[in-house]
């Protein structure tokens, strides 16, 4: 970090090369001629730094990567780095978008990883982290790192942090207290066992989780804070929704990084995620879109937890 300028730093233990195709419609068991191919680093934790990026925030990207053509394109594009190498091949996450701007997602698992790359990752962390002004978690682990991966790397720095994870690695994390989780609909239900946003974000500030802000696809975002409960909304926008919520998550980190009030960040988490969907690729955000609905943005509250 030149010049010890404080950055926000993303960790992606499941690093991988996005391929995107486009093709004008999507036929299941039919052959498909492809229209465009793009291929470049990517990974939740590497979107979001692209986002971060294109706002004019000094970013860091660490985490674990196969090969070297994840460096080297977050080279070209400008964005730092302090990758772990390993071994084995890139993991390769492939999205098919069809001419109505529907997406669908294809993504490896990955290569199993050795405890010692494991190992590598955790000792640089908390030098990284502490001289971040915030800390990005994102993504799913590969195979070999432990379900609590992420709360060994909570526990190993006083910086805030933002957990945006699915599944074990979501549960395995929150009891080590992060400052704010980002689950979308789904992997809330999945990892509280109800349905209910409301319900599910309690679930986990009571395991630990600071404030929980749950994105829920056209309905906009939920926010579960020691404040109250925040809700923002925006009209629903077609496109590519892949980058919505690394979009998301790069505005509560901005958010989280100025000290800004909940209805300002909520705000901006709704706008840019409508402009990642105005765009092709994830990690992309239309600066235009963003700028255009912010302002636009309704948020409600605070409202008592109970409220429906």
């Amino acid at each position: 970090m030149a010049g010890g300028r404080r950055v926000i730093l993303t960790v992606t233990p499941n690093a991988a090369l996005d391929v995107t195709y486009h093709v004008p419609t999507l036929r299941p068991g039919a052959a498909h001629r492809v229209t465009d191919v793009a291929v470049r680093a990517g990974g939740k934790g590497v979107n979001v730094a692209r986002v971060l990026h294109a706002l004019g925030h000094e970013t860091l990207v660490t985490g674990l990567a196969g090969g070297r053509e994840i460096q080297d394109d977050l080279a070209a594009a400008g964005i730092a780095e302090r990758l772990v190498s390993v071994t084995t091949p890139a993991r390769r996450t492939v999205t098919v978008v069809s001419g109505d701007g529907a997406a669908t997602a294809f993504n490896e698992q990955g290569p199993p990883v050795a405890a010692r790359d494991w190992e590598r990752l955790a000792a640089v962390f908390p030098t990284l982290a502490d001289r971040a002004e915030v800390v990005v978690l994102s993504g799913s682990l590969p195979p070999g790192l432990p379900a609590d991966a992420y709360a060994r790397l909570i526990g190993a720095t006083t910086t805030p942090v933002v957990l945006d994870a699915s599944g074990p690695a979501l549960l395995g994390g929150v009891p080590a207290g992060p400052r704010l989780v980002k689950p979308n609909a789904e992997e809330l239900a999945e990892a509280t066992g109800t349905g209910d946003p409301l319900a599910g974000a309690a679930r986990l500030r009571a395991h630990g989780a600071g404030a929980v802000v749950a994105s829920l696809g056209p309905d906009g975002l939920v926010a579960v804070t020691g404040e109250g409960v925040w809700r923002a909304r925006s009209r629903p926008r077609t496109g590519n929704p892949t980058g919505a919520g690394d979009a998301c998550v790069a505005a509560l980190a901005a958010g989280l990084a100025a000290g800004a009030d909940w209805p300002v960040v909520l705000a901006d988490a709704v706008a840019l995620s409508a402009a990642a969907v105005a765009c092709p690729l994830a990690g992309d955000v239309d600066l235009d879109v963003y700028r255009r609905l912010a302002p636009l943005i309704e948020v409600e509250g605070p409202h008592a937890d109970t409220d429906r």
